[in-house]
């Protein structure tokens, strides 16, 4: 897979990442997706510009700390239940982008579960504040 990282605006980043973070969730648009709770797994990769994440104390606070990426999804899906993959992943996306020090995010959520015959089934979105374009 082609790193994000060569896209020319993210040529000064860091990448974050948070990996296999796997909820059980309300999710689905089927009615035996609505009665219980589903295995999901996501992924997270947030590009962060080295001005923003290039510690010279070596304190938490001059970096973007990885329970904030942990918090805002479970802030997320404290909402309640979800239709589709395509909002979480937008959800979270735009979440993670409203953190002053993100530039760039890459989300992606699989659920594991749904057929026997695959590994799973997923999305992934990827997206650069405008401004940094």
């Amino acid at each position: 897979m082609i790193s994000a990282l060569n896209h020319p605006a993210l040529a000064d980043c860091r990448r974050l990442f948070l990996k296999k973070y796997a909820v059980w969730i309300n999710i689905g648009v089927h009615d035996f997706e609505k009665r219980g709770e589903q295995r999901v797994v996501i992924n997270v990769d947030l590009y962060v510009p080295y001005a923003y994440s290039t510690p010279t104390r070596d304190k938490l606070d001059e970096v973007v700390d990885y329970d904030f990426i942990r918090r805002t999804i479970a802030q997320r899906l404290s909402r309640g239940h979800i239709h589709l993959q395509e909002t979480l992943c937008d959800d979270v996306a735009a979440l993670m982008l409203e953190h002053p020090s993100v530039r760039a995010v890459r989300v992606s959520t699989e659920k594991p579960d749904v057929y026997p015959d695959c590994e799973s089934v997923g999305v992934e979105v990827f997206r650069i504040k405008e401004e940094a374009r």
